[in-house]
Formats: C-alpha cells, structure tokens, sequence
C-alpha cells in the first residue's frame, strides 16, 4: 500500500489516521478474514463496539494480521446497559478479554441514552478506566451539544472524539458545531450512507464532480469528508473497495464542489430516523 494516509492530532495528543475502519456485521471467520485484509490494504484505525458482538473478530484479525500491535489503533464502544459505574469497569474489562488485548487506544460511550440518564456515570468510568491503563483515549459517539457540555461541567473532561453520523444527506450542523466549539473530532459512522448507499452511490450531482477526477462517488464522498474534517470509517468486505476508499489524497475538491455536496443534506437523511 503505497497510498499515505495524512494524519489527525486529537486534542489529548493521541495520532489518527484520518480514515479508519468500521467493522459493524463483520463477524465469523468472514469477518476475520474482512478485517485482515483491511490491514494489508493500509487501514491502521479499526472501530468495533460492544453491540457489534464482534470484538473477538476484530482482536483475532489483529493477531493474525503480523503487524505489531503498536502499529494498529483499536476502538471500541460500551453500551447503555453498563452505564452504572460498577458495571461499566468490568464490562471494558471483558471487551478486553474477548478482543485479547491489553487496552484500547480509544473507548466510546456508544449512546448517551438520556432518559436513562447514566451517561454521565459511564463517563466518570471511561476516565478511570483511562487511569488504570485500559483504555489510551476516551470519546462518545452520538452525544449532543448539551450532553458534552454537561460532561465538562460535572467531570471537567471533554472527549477527544464524538462519532455521529455524517453523510451528505445528513449534515448534523448542530452537532459539529457542538464538537468543534470543544475542539471534540468528528468521527463519521456511516460516511456513505449505509441503507441509503444505493441512493447515494448513485447521485448524479456527486457523480458529475467525481468524474472531474475520473474518481468514483464514494470516493468523491469520502474526500469531502475528509476536507470537512471528518474522520469517516467506511465499512466494506471488498478488497478493491476497501482500496479505493483509502485512495483519497490525491485529489481536492473546490470550495465550489464541497458547497454542492454539502447542499445535498435533507430533513429525512437520518438513517434511523428518516
């Protein structure tokens, strides 16, 4: 893999590549497999989750993959069934043990889960698990502006990362504002578009851009990701797929093309709740 993949500094210092890789339904010896060949084709981020029910996947992949474990960065992400502190310690401690490893160099609270209103306890057991070397960074995913700035208020810590999801037919402005105002990453979780890729994939406004490039559309989606800041960390069994969503760095949208795209966000692109 010849491609470089360019970098982001977190605001704990922590170093990221700027394209990860998501593992949700990648499971089995399939999935092992999926994942390893990710590895080989230059991906050096990969995300799992609790919910995922595939951490052991992922950690054998690892293993297997020849790479030393310093090499690769491993996030996962705890459930709001172990919100409660003494439940949330021991449940990163048995993500652990199933993936096989010794820690992970990111831990997200998966879902604030408000009316449950915990997330605020998990929190305080991402810190400390953080303390006791099980975890390198802590983050959140799907957290809104008032969720992160009672985190700040009640712990005095901000995440390093929120991952919401971002497309383009779903801008969570508020959100990113939100992240951007703690100097939080935006990670995106389905960065084309998951049960609507088939859309997506086949937009002609996106398409007449990426031809400027002779790129294809979900390239072209990934790079406006990327020059929106966004650390997308799409999800694909293919090995030529998983390829041409890393080769994303030799070409850069005009201010122009990435308005265009951006306009492409409507009321209904939630994926869940679209």
């Amino acid at each position: 893999m010849t491609n470089t993949i360019p970098t982001y500094t977190l605001s704990d210092g922590l170093t990221v590549p700027v394209v990860g890789f998501g593992t949700d339904k990648l499971k089995g010896a399939k999935g092992v497999s999926s994942i390893k060949q990710a590895l080989q084709n230059g991906y050096r981020f990969i995300d799992t989750a609790y919910s995922y029910e595939n951490e052991a996947t992922v950690g054998k992949a690892v293993k297997e993959s020849g790479l030393n474990r310093s090499e690769i960065l491993i996030s996962s992400k705890l459930p709001e069934k172990y919100h409660q502190y003494d439940l949330a310690i021991p449940a990163i401690q048995e993500s652990l043990y199933r993936a096989g490893l010794d820690y992970y160099d990111l831990y997200l609270i998966h879902w604030p889960d408000p009316e449950q209103d915990k997330y605020v306890e998990a929190w305080q057991a991402l810190i400390d698990a953080q303390k006791f070397g099980l975890i390198r960074s802590i983050g959140v995913s799907n957290f809104h502006p008032e969720h992160l700035d009672r985190l700040k208020a009640e712990t005095g810590i901000i995440p390093v990362i929120n991952q919401i999801q971002t497309h383009p037919y779903y801008i969570q402005d508020k959100l990113i504002d939100g992240n951007n105002a703690h100097a939080i990453q935006t990670q995106s979780w389905s960065p084309l578009g998951n049960r609507m890729a088939d859309d997506l994939l086949d937009n002609q406004t996106i398409k007449s851009i990426a031809e400027n490039y002779n790129k294809s559309i979900g390239q072209t989606i990934l790079r406006w990701q990327v020059q929106s800041g966004f650390m997308p960390i799409p999800c694909s069994s293919s090995s030529s797929h998983q390829k041409e969503n890393l080769h994303l760095f030799d070409f850069e949208l005009s201010d122009n093309e990435m308005h265009t795209i951006s306009n492409l966000s409507k009321p209904d692109g939630d994926i869940y709740g679209g």
